[in-house]
């Protein structure tokens, strides 16, 4: 059965950091491109950041633009997102999604498939 997992999850104070990670079994992430998502209570999923299966193109929303840092580790089979001075608005579950091929990198919700359970961020002081 192939499917991937999300974690590095937690409680931080603002101005703090975390790094999460989505990792495959089953398949090799190698080929594919990955988008991290996030979904605060009341609110509709958004796109985080994208990275492109060549590793090549990246994506990140304006509010986390010099803060988050996506990469892969094709040995390991993980994307990770490095999250630094992390903001109360940060706080929401943490979601990675495989990009359907025959769209590009984006932040784009609906171009996205085979979502993992996500990883719950909070971040308070």
């Amino acid at each position: 059965q192939s499917h991937f997992v999300e974690s590095g999850g937690g409680l931080v104070q603002p101005g703090g950091s975390l790094r999460l990670s989505c990792t495959a079994s089953g398949f090799s992430l190698g080929g594919y491109t990955l988008g991290w998502f996030r979904q605060a209570p009341g609110r509709e999923r958004e796109g985080v950041s994208c990275l492109n299966h060549d590793a090549g193109t990246t994506y990140y929303a304006q509010p986390v633009k010099g803060r988050f840092t996506i990469s892969k580790d094709t040995a390991q089979n993980t994307v990770w997102l490095q999250m630094n001075n992390l903001k109360p608005e940060d706080t929401a579950i943490y979601y990675c999604g495989i990009l359907d091929p025959d769209y590009v990198c984006s932040g784009y919700v609906p171009h996205y498939n085979y979502w993992g359970q996500g990883t719950q961020v909070t971040v308070s002081s």
